[in-house]
């Protein structure tokens, strides 16, 4: 998993992954891109098994990736944001679907936000010039297809052009065989990119919507208008690489960046922080209970999980304490309990902090206590 200053996001997949990989033989590999918080302290002092590579500079995505799979031993790579949770079984059920594909390039699962939430970039389509210029101005344009791959339910399997790169399962050998991630990407773009190259090799890849994990979108970089630059800028160097150029649509799509990179930036501005009535803790630890409540400065109240269905219509956040539910347990929960006015936070087993992300467009929130 690639890192880069997000230190407590990092901790949290860390633990999810070790439980994970307790059924299957594993190793951890984490890449840091130059953190200035103390991301590589953490992970030494609190995971000294996990193999750490410290970048003096941050040289992006694509490389501090390639980095991380050229040493690694395994058969299987994932590829794996540090924003990210997974189940105790996710690994083993998603290598389990492996085996019963055909012409298999890379595989990825169903992504959930913070508040439980379906993540349609999960599965994508190739963002042709056309389908870039559609997905830009949110308008129909004939039979091209839409930039999200539509023809497979969220919970549903099937042969897809593109995943995210947030969470992609891959042989080493595959990975390899395309040179993996191109370089000339620095951030965003290079997933698809990989994807494509998989696709043109005569490979498949796949989605398998029955496995969920919690993709906390946007930890590492706002949804601001720089992000829509980088985002677009990505596209343009992808459709220049494998389409042929029209400077024409090239012209009218770098028009869309400005603007729309106008329009998010007011949108940024103007998020209001979501305020909170009533916190709730799905636990049995009186202590943990008394700490939340001093440092969130409100009442925090125990529930049970059959009690949480029930909830009002006020602002209401649930914080799930680690010691009591599994990581499969709590992603299951999130799907199950989520509603526009509840929210969501874990607190680590063994940790002292809670985390959650409100908002799929905007970085999320760690408390501390």
């Amino acid at each position: 998993m690639l890192n880069y200053n997000v230190r407590y996001f990092l901790e949290l997949c860390i633990l999810s992954v070790q439980e994970a990989v307790k059924v299957i033989d594993a190793e951890i590999i984490v890449i840091d891109n130059n953190s200035p918080d103390d991301s590589c302290t953490m992970v030494k002092d609190r995971f000294p098994d996990v193999c750490l590579i410290e970048n003096e500079e941050n040289v992006g995505f694509a490389r501090a990736n390639n980095q991380g799979v050229d040493i690694a031993k395994g058969e299987y790579v994932c590829i794996l944001n540090p924003d990210t949770v997974v189940a105790e079984d996710t690994f083993l059920n998603i290598l389990t679907a492996s085996e019963k594909l055909i012409h298999m390039g890379m595989l990825g699962p169903r992504l959930i936000d913070g508040t439980g939430n379906f993540l349609p970039e999960s599965k994508r389509n190739v963002p042709s010039p056309l389908t870039s210029f559609r997905r830009l101005f949110g308008i129909k344009l004939g039979q091209v297809k839409n930039y999200y791959a539509d023809h497979i339910s969220e919970t549903g399997i099937g042969d897809i052009d593109i995943l995210v790169g947030a969470f992609i399962l891959v042989r080493k050998e595959e990975y390899n065989s395309v040179r993996g991630f191109d370089e000339d990407y620095f951030m965003y773009g290079e997933d698809i990119d990989l994807s494509y190259k998989m696709k043109k090799q005569g490979l498949q890849n796949y989605y398998i919507g029955t496995i969920p994990v919690i993709h906390y979108k946007g930890e590492s970089t706002d949804r601001n208008s720089e992000y829509i630059k980088r985002f677009y800028g990505a596209m343009r160097l992808f459709y220049r690489k494998h389409f042929k150029s029209n400077w024409f649509l090239d012209l009218i799509v770098s028009f869309g960046i400005r603007l729309t990179s106008i329009i998010q930036s007011f949108k940024s501005y103007h998020k209001e922080k979501r305020i909170i009535d009533c916190y709730y803790l799905v636990s049995e630890n009186e202590i943990l209970k008394q700490k939340l409540s001093n440092v969130l400065k409100k009442e925090v109240q125990f529930i049970s999980l059959e009690s949480a269905k029930n909830l009002g219509y006020s602002n209401n956040e649930l914080i799930f304490d680690n010691e009591l539910l599994s990581f499969g347990e709590i992603i299951k929960e999130m799907q199950v309990l989520k509603k526009s006015n509840i929210t969501f936070k874990i607190k680590p087993a063994r940790c002292n902090f809670i985390l959650g992300s409100n908002f799929s467009d905007g970085k999320g929130e760690v408390i501390t206590f």
